[in-house]
C-alpha cells in the first residue's frame, strides 16, 4: 500500500485562487466614490428613460388641449407642471420633446467621433504630409465660434432636426480628431506596435488592433462631455426657429414657444430650460467622474 505525502507545494495548489476585480468593477468603484457623480446618473436615467417611454408615461398626448386649461400654473391638478397657451399639458410635452433632444445631443457627438477618431488616428499614425493635410483642414472647420458655424449649416441647409444633426457633427468632427490625433501621436511610439510592424503586420490591422483599442478610452470620455454641449448647441438652433416645426415639441423650440408668456405665467416659461440645464449638467458631472474614474488627464 502506497501512501503519497501532500507536500507544501501541493497544498498551497489546491488552495482557492484569489482573483483580482476586473477592470469595470474597478471603474465602477472608482466613479462611485463620488456622490455627485451618482445622483447626477440618477437624474439622467430617469429622465432618459422617462422620455424613451413617453408614450406610456405621458398623462396626455403632446398636442392634446383644451382651451379652458390654458395657462394653468405649476402644480395645477392634472397639470403637474401646468399648461401653455393652447391648453397643452407642459410635461406631456417635456417628454414628448425630449426625444427630439436627447437625439439632438447624443447622434451628433457619436457621429463626429466615428469620423473624427478615425481622422485623427490616420493622422496621428501615418504623421507627415498625411497629417498636414488633415489636421490643417480641420482646423479651417475649428477656426469658427462652434454656436456661428452651427447657425451657418443649419440655416443653409433649411430648418429641420436632420439638418441640426447634420449641422452639429460637423461642428465636433474637429475637435475629437485633435484628441484623437494626439492619442495616437503617443501610442505609435511604444514598443509594442515597433513589434507589430516588425512581425510583418500591416497599418491598417496595427491601427484596428492596437492604436484603437489605446485610445479609445481617451476619446469615449471626451465624447461623452460633449452630449451636455451639444444638446444646448442643438436647443439653441431650435430655440432660433432652426429646429422642428410646430406643434412638434422639442425642448429648444417649446423654450422659444414659452418666452412670449414670461409675464404672465414665468414659471411656466422655464420648464424646459431647466431640463435642458439638468441634462446638461448631469451629463458633465458624469463625464468628469469617468474621466477621473479612468485616470485621464485632461
Amino acid at each position: 500500500m502506497t501512501i503519497h505525502a501532500t507536500t507544501a507545494r501541493d497544498a498551497a495548489s489546491l488552495r482557492p485562487i484569489s482573483r483580482e476585480p476586473s477592470r469595470v468593477l474597478l471603474i465602477w468603484r472608482a466613479f462611485s466614490r463620488r456622490r455627485s457623480a451618482l445622483i447626477a446618473l440618477a437624474v439622467l436615467t430617469v429622465i432618459v428613460f422617462s422620455c424613451v417611454l413617453a408614450p406610456w408615461v405621458a398623462p396626455y398626448g403632446p398636442s392634446e388641449g383644451e382651451v379652458t386649461d390654458r395657462l394653468m400654473k405649476i402644480g395645477s391638478a392634472g397639470h403637474l407642471l401646468g399648461t401653455d397657451e393652447q391648453g397643452r399639458d407642459i410635461l406631456s410635452r417635456i417628454l414628448y420633446g425630449g426625444r427630439l433632444s436627447l437625439l439632438s445631443g447624443v447622434l451628433p457627438v457619436l457621429l463626429s467621433s466615428l469620423i473624427g477618431g478615425a481622422l485623427g488616428v490616420i493622422a496621428g499614425y501615418f504623421g507627415g504630409w498625411t497629417n498636414t493635410v488633415i489636421m490643417r483642414s480641420l482646423d479651417i472647420v475649428f477656426s469658427f465660434p462652434a454656436i456661428l458655424l452651427a447657425i451657418g449649416i443649419s440655416a443653409a441647409l433649411g430648418p429641420g432636426i436632420t439638418n441640426i444633426i447634420i449641422s452639429a457633427t460637423v461642428v465636433f468632427i474637429p475637435p475629437v480628431a485633435r484628441i484623437a490625433e494626439s492619442a495616437a501621436k503617443e501610442v505609435r511610439k511604444e514598443e509594442y506596435i515597433e513589434a507589430a510592424r516588425s512581425s510583418g503586420a500591416g497599418a491598417g490591422l496595427i491601427i484596428r488592433s492596437h492604436v484603437f483599442r489605446n485610445i479609445f478610452s481617451k476619446v469615449f470620455v471626451f465624447s461623452t462631455s460633449q452630449i451636455g454641449v451639444c444638446l444646448m448647441v442643438a436647443s439653441g438652433l431650435s430655440f432660433l426657429g432652426l429646429g422642428v416645426s410646430p406643434p412638434t415639441p422639442e425642448w429648444g423650440f417649446m423654450l422659444n414657444n414659452l418666452k412670449q408668456l414670461i409675464f404672465v405665467n414665468p414659471m411656466v416659461t422655464i420648464v424646459p430650460g431647466v431640463f435642458i440645464f439638468l441634462t446638461s449638467l448631469s451629463l458633465n458631472l458624469v463625464s468628469d467622474a469617468l474621466s477621473d474614474a479612468l485616470e485621464i488627464k485632461r
